[in-house]
């Protein structure tokens, strides 16, 4: 049995793409549910449903991996990274995105000091970001972090990493089994609990639009 697709894509147009999908959209929706189908057609489908909310909400509805944007302003640096940054110095790194990441991300997730230049090759990545030499090395991908940005690397990180609970240590089953389905909560196996409520709506959508046929269909 496989995910019927067909009902799949129809369902989400009218749920959370009332424009259309685009090609490119399709295709990245189609790498998740061929990976889960290979990988773990067996496990409960609310964590597929919840992943793939995830990287819709991570890529900003795309499903494509994406790089993090550190292309702050002076007066975005001291919102976003308080204790990192006096306002002199946000304005000298404003703009900045390479020396913002070395700043930001340098001496820690494993990171060499800022001037390593670790910060921004160990920038954000992916369909649902990991940053930081540590977390790259969690994916055997600290030699080579620019593949996550490949699109089946990024959905093995996608899942793997959620399903592991790589990320917090909350995995996708400590929010989902049995009876249990806590679709707020659940944002805490990526961070805290920023716009917990809008993912569980995504997820919830998700989850209506898996069904199962014969064979899956394309969409």
């Amino acid at each position: 049995m496989g995910i019927n697709r067909s009902f799949f894509f129809d369902h989400l147009s009218d749920a959370l793409y009332r424009k259309g999908l685009s090609q490119a959209q399709v295709n990245g929706h189609e790498a998740v549910l061929d990976y889960w189908e290979a990988h773990h057609a067996h496990e409960d489908d609310r964590w597929l449903a919840y992943s793939l909310a995830t990287a819709f909400h991570e890529t900003g509805r795309t499903l494509l991996p994406v790089v993090e944007n550190l292309n702050y302003t002076a007066e975005r640096l001291l919102v976003v990274f308080p204790s990192r940054f006096t306002p002199e110095e946000a304005r000298r790194y404003a703009r900045r995105p390479e020396r913002i990441a070395n700043r930001v991300y340098g001496g820690r997730l494993g990171n060499g000091p800022e001037a390593s230049g670790d910060g921004w090759r160990y920038r954000g990545r992916g369909l649902v970001q990991i940053t930081g030499r540590s977390n790259y090395g969690k994916f055997g991908l600290a030699g080579e972090p620019d593949r996550a940005l490949e699109p089946r690397t990024a959905v093995r990180i996608l899942v793997e990493g959620m399903i592991a609970g790589r990320y917090t240590g909350k995995s996708l089953a400590s929010y989902f089994h049995g009876d249990e389905a806590d679709w707020v909560n659940a944002r805490k196996i990526i961070n805290a609990l920023d716009r917990a409520s809008d993912i569980a709506d995504y997820a919830r959508s998700y989850y209506a639009s898996i069904s199962y046929t014969v064979g899956a269909q394309a969409a």
